[in-house]
């Protein structure tokens, strides 16, 4: 369920594009990105910082492309996006005890410090390339294929990078000694 709320805007995006142009879709983004966090915030009382901050960079790249008419904008905002997110992943290894990969994922596995470390960097260094790719397709591709690329060749790579995570999660994964009951 999670997955779906948050790939809810971009799903949007992808709908209204195909039905109509890219100024309804960044309307439609920018509308559902709101919609995304009112609802959170209703329901939890509490909203995700990613998706604060994509709804703020949505409000600006998204208003900008709609005031000036100029797509342009819109495609600048994902790379944006991964751009904040690398700084702030980078920024993490020198704040704090715990980077932010080990915040979000260390209650439910154990790994050793050096594995974390490489981690954060690994999810720094994806989020720069994702950034590039991004400019890369938007340049030199149609705004069709910048739209589809930023719905399947953006959560392709998200997901096979996960992946290839999870492989590396998986070979150094502490392993916990059982645990014994007292009689």
């Amino acid at each position: 369920m999670k997955f779906l709320t948050d790939f809810f805007p971009i799903l949007l995006f992808f709908i209204a594009y195909k039905m109509y142009d890219i100024y309804v879709a960044t309307a439609v983004a920018i509308a559902s990105s709101a919609i995304q966090v009112g609802f959170a915030w209703f329901r939890h009382r509490k909203v995700e910082k990613m998706h604060l901050i994509t709804l703020l960079l949505l409000v600006v790249f998204g208003g900008m492309t709609l005031l000036l008419r100029d797509p342009v904008f819109i495609k600048w905002k994902p790379t944006v996006v991964n751009i904040l997110f690398g700084m702030a992943f980078i920024g993490s290894q020198f704040i704090g005890e715990k980077n932010i990969i080990e915040r979000m994922m260390g209650h439910a596995v154990e790994l050793p410090s050096i594995a974390w470390t490489r981690l954060n960097m690994a999810w720094s260094l994806f989020f720069f390339a994702m950034a590039a790719t991004n400019l890369f397709v938007a340049y030199n591709f149609s705004e069709e294929t910048w739209v589809n690329f930023k719905l399947f060749g953006m959560l392709g790579m998200t997901f096979l990078f996960v992946i290839i995570q999870s492989i590396y999660i998986a070979r150094h994964i502490q392993e916990q000694p059982p645990a014994t009951e007292e009689s």
